[in-house]
């Protein structure tokens, strides 16, 4: 069995349960295939305070320093963050707090084969220095604004090349992001591409009618689920709901822009008719896609979005801007339907578009369906053990065996 050491600052914990799921996703259903184990290295910034007063800071210091979660052990060292020059020294401080506790993980007895990071800058270059200062193989997974974003600035651009030329495989999350890579001047050969999937069984069709009587619900419902932030185009939403007479917009998650989308929602008369719901737990969100008649992503920059599998898991089609990897997903007419700008003006278009001829909700569930976890945790095994073929001083005992 692979043992493998998952570094990444992209992981729950029992302050942010919800904080890189997606990873922990991924991960669990790659243990589940009986083929690896994994020891989760999940740094946190440091932070001495708790209390309220100290606002998200305080969240950092209530983190333990090692907790357990679905059976996965993860373990949080802390690492200095520096205002102002924190992008340009991340890296090595990741470096130096996780490499203290990597050598307790092995000291404990748990030889790790391979380290197994996610998100590039900076987590995928401080682990790059981990694999290089214990002699282990390294695969490093692009998710999204670590290429399509972070690369713009000079100096994390050169170390994202540094790690990729010192990584034994690059995965990254769709083909627009493979495509990233590439055009930074990484091999195509190199760079293979496991797409996230979705839980078909956690989010899939519930009793939509007592859903939406649950929620108050009596017309055209449209959902935008996400961080508020600009990037995730809420207010494209807000500002669409005007031309859209009739229709109810509920938004859900929280995040610095509340108070802003609202005085937008206001100003554009649809205050009554925008109803902000704040964070949602995961296991509560089917009932909500499922109440919904159409989820709309309006975002910027986007990986791999996994609300859009969820929601179409959910019976419930899709209006998304049409960025990065999102083409990739709403790639059908039984999956929604893509913006052709990202403008109030489109995303109105779109929704009436596919308001007159919606989807057969069964038909957007039967489309969700190819997008399991299967095909994804099949290909990580192939890269994790075709790596420790090449470096048979990493390579598990059984492996040859496994293989077989």
């Amino acid at each position: 069995m692979m043992k493998l050491l998952t570094f990444t600052t992209l992981y729950p914990n029992i302050s942010k349960p919800h904080h890189g799921v997606f990873v922990e996703n991924r991960l669990r259903h790659l243990i589940a295939s009986g083929s690896a184990t994994s020891r989760v290295l999940a740094p946190v910034p440091w932070f001495p305070f708790q209390g309220d007063r100290f606002g998200r800071y305080a969240g950092f210091a209530s983190v333990p320093q090692e907790e357990e979660r679905h059976g996965i052990r993860i373990f949080h060292p802390r690492f200095a963050t520096i205002p102002k020059f924190g992008m340009t020294v991340a890296p090595q401080l990741l470096y130096r707090a996780a490499r203290r506790e990597a050598e307790r993980i092995r000291s404990s007895g748990y030889e790790f084969d391979v380290i197994d990071a996610h998100y590039f800058y900076p987590d995928g270059v401080a682990a790059a220095m981990l694999a290089r200062h214990f002699g282990k193989p390294l695969v490093i997974t692009a998710r999204g604004t670590d290429l399509n974003y972070i690369p713009r600035y000079a100096l994390p651009r050169r170390m994202i090349l540094w790690a990729a030329s010192r990584a034994d495989g690059l995965i990254t999350v769709c083909a627009a992001l493979k495509d990233c890579l590439v055009e930074l001047g990484v091999a195509e050969e190199r760079v293979t591409v496991l797409r996230n999937g979705v839980d078909l069984a956690a989010f899939c069709p519930k009793d939509r009618d007592a859903a939406r009587s649950r929620l108050g619900l009596d017309g055209p419902t449209l959902l935008s689920v996400g961080h508020l932030i600009s990037r995730k185009g809420h207010h494209i939403a807000i500002s669409a709901l005007a031309e859209l007479g009739g229709a109810t917009l509920l938004i859900a998650g929280d995040g610095p822009d509340h108070d802003s989308l609202e005085a937008l929602a206001k100003r554009k008369g649809v205050a009554e008719r925008t109803r902000f719901m704040g964070r949602i737990a995961p296991e509560d969100m089917p009932d909500l896609y499922g109440a919904a008649d159409t989820l709309i992503l309006a975002s910027s920059r986007e990986g791999w979005a996994n609300v859009l599998l969820e929601s179409m898991a959910c019976g419930t089609p899709v209006v998304a801007s049409n960025v990065w990897g999102t083409p990739e997903v709403v790639a059908a007419p039984e999956a929604g339907r893509l913006m052709s700008t990202r403008t109030p003006e489109a995303l109105t278009e779109a929704v009436r578009l596919i308001w007159a001829d919606p989807p057969d909700r069964a038909a957007t569930r039967r489309y969700a369906e190819r997008f399991s976890w299967d095909e994804t945790t099949s290909g990580q095994i192939r890269l994790f053990r075709s790596i420790l073929e090449r470096n048979p001083g990493s390579a598990p005992q059984n492996l040859s065996s496994a293989t077989a």
